[in-house]
Formats: structure tokens, sequence, C-alpha cells
């Protein structure tokens, strides 16, 4: 159980740094760096196509998705492992009743 709880808590971390790479790009544009390699120049001669945007928005949109279907996917495995658990419990309890009345 705590390894899923890890994995969740590494998938949510990993979420949000890819959600943060458009800011951290920026953000070296603005420093004066070439903004994660989309402008190797700089900002005052930065020549790129109209589609170079819309590229990183959708590998973005893409690895997020799938880091979402793998938190799905752990919070799925957690339910299970906790339905499993608890069905244990109650047939443990049942059973221990069985053997006061019998004797």
């Amino acid at each position: 159980m705590t390894a899923i709880r890890i994995l969740i808590g590494v998938v949510i971390a990993s979420i949000a740094g890819v959600a943060l790479v458009p800011m951290l790009a920026l953000l070296d544009l603005a420093g004066g760096g070439d903004g994660l390699g989309l402008c190797t120049e700089g900002l005052a001669s930065c020549r790129t196509s109209y589609f170079d945007g819309f590229e990183l928005l959708g590998m973005l949109v893409v690895v997020l998705f799938l880091l979402l279907m793998l938190l799905r996917a752990a919070f799925h495995v957690r339910s299970l492992i906790q339905e499993r658990r608890d069905a244990e419990v109650v047939h443990g309890s049942m059973g221990g009743r069985d053997r006061l009345s019998g004797g």
C-alpha cells in the first residue's frame, strides 16, 4: 500500500512539473536565455514557425493525459487493495462469531 502512495505522489509531482514547463521556458526567455531551446539566439532574434507552439502544447497535453491515466490507475489499484483488505476483515469477524455460538 505504501508503494502505491509513493507512486501517486510521484505522479502528482510529475504532473505539476510538466505543467510548469511553459512558465520555465518563458522565465528563461525573459532572463536572456534560449527558452529551453525554443529560441537558440535569444528572444530578439527568435524565428520560429507558427506551429512550434502548437507542437509544444500537443506534447504537453499528451504527457499530461498519460500521467493522469497513470494516476487514475494507481487510485484504482489502491481502492482494489482497500476493498480486499476490508473484505478479509469482515470475513474474519464473521467466522469468529460462528465458533463462539457453536459451543
